[in-house]
């Protein structure tokens, strides 16, 4: 994945994420996961494709073994484990079957109603300047 690419990484894109998470109407969709997970490596081409499709969105790929100081003391036991902020909380945070069309609908429902329940409420929002604090 490159800068421009419809996914973003923390290790080189943390500019480009702050900017794009600038517009109060973007939500941050992380995928947390570790490289040597099968099902994470099969599931990011259909994150990728879902990020193309919603450009108004930062999507974020987090590899957890490498980046461990961005989620608090949280450990990830399940993959892919997704996370879904807007710009004041976290509207979704745990494990999700790796079916993009789950992920899809989550995101399409949140922003239908966006004041609505959160379904992880007290999940802490990554550790980087990815959302307003």
């Amino acid at each position: 994945m490159t800068a421009s690419a419809p996914v973003y990484l923390p290790d080189t894109d943390t500019d480009l994420i702050a900017e794009k998470l600038s517009s109060e109407a973007s939500l941050l969709v992380a995928c947390l996961c570790a490289e040597w997970c099968g099902t994470c490596r099969e599931y990011l081409p259909r994150f990728t494709d879902l990020a193309a499709s919603l450009p108004q969105h930062v999507f974020v790929w987090v590899d957890v073994e490498t980046h461990p100081e961005l989620l608090d003391d949280d450990d990830i036991e399940d993959f892919p484990t997704l996370l879904i902020q807007d710009a004041t909380r976290t509207r979704f945070y745990g494990p999700m079957l790796p079916h993009i069309g789950h992920l899809e609908r989550m995101i399409e429902a949140i922003m239908a109603d966006p004041t609505g329940v959160d379904v992880a409420p007290a999940a802490p929002r990554l550790r980087m300047k990815l959302s307003p604090e």
